[in-house]
C-alpha cells in the first residue's frame, strides 16, 4: 500500500483530502519541514495563513514559515532576528574597517603630496639654509645630531 498523504497529514495522523492545503508545500518526502512549522506555529494557524494568501504567494509563505520555525528551534529567544542582528553587526564592522582604510589612504596620499611638494621646493631653491630640513614637518637632519653617529 502506497501512502499519498502529505507530510502534514502523516504528522497529524489523518487522511489527506484531495484539496489539502498542505500537500503542495509540505510534501511527504520532507516530514521534518512540517514538524518544525507545526511545533512553532501550529497546524491550524498554518492552514489559516495559507488559506488567506493568494495561491501564487503560498509557496513563499510556506518557505518563510519553515525558515522562521527552523531558526526559532535553533535559537528560541531570537530566531531569525538573531541572525539579522549578527549580519547587521558584521556589516557595521566591515564598514568601520573600510572607513579606517580610506582614512589611512587619505592620510598617506596627503603625506605623499606633502613630501613631493617639499622635494620640489628643495629642487627649486637648493641654496637654502641647512636648517631648513629640520624645520619642515616630517624631516629631520640627523647629520647635525652627533649622538646618532655611533651606537
Amino acid at each position: 500500500m502506497v501512502s499519498t498523504r502529505c507530510a502534514a497529514c502523516k504528522y497529524l495522523r489523518r487522511r489527506c483530502p484531495s484539496d489539502c492545503i498542505f500537500s503542495l508545500y509540505f510534501p511527504s518526502n520532507n516530514p521534518q519541514r512540517f514538524a518544525y512549522v507545526h511545533k512553532i506555529f501550529g497546524a491550524s494557524n498554518i492552514g489559516k495563513m495559507l488559506q488567506d494568501l493568494p495561491v501564487h504567494r503560498r509557496a513563499d509563505a510556506a518557505d518563510s514559515l519553515y525558515y522562521e520555525a527552523h531558526c526559532r528551534i535553533k535559537d528560541p529567544t531570537y530566531g531569525c532576528v538573531g541572525i539579522v542582528n549578527l549580519l547587521h553587526q558584521e556589516i557595521y564592522n566591515v564598514q568601520s574597517q573600510i572607513a579606517k582604510i580610506q582614512a589611512e589612504i587619505a592620510f598617506l596620499s596627503t603625506n605623499e603630496q606633502s613630501d613631493e611638494t617639499q622635494y620640489q621646493q628643495l629642487q627649486i631653491a637648493p641654496n637654502l639654509d641647512p636648517n631648513f630640513l629640520s624645520e619642515q614637518k616630517g624631516f629631520s637632519n640627523s647629520f647635525d645630531d652627533s649622538s646618532t653617529w655611533f651606537y
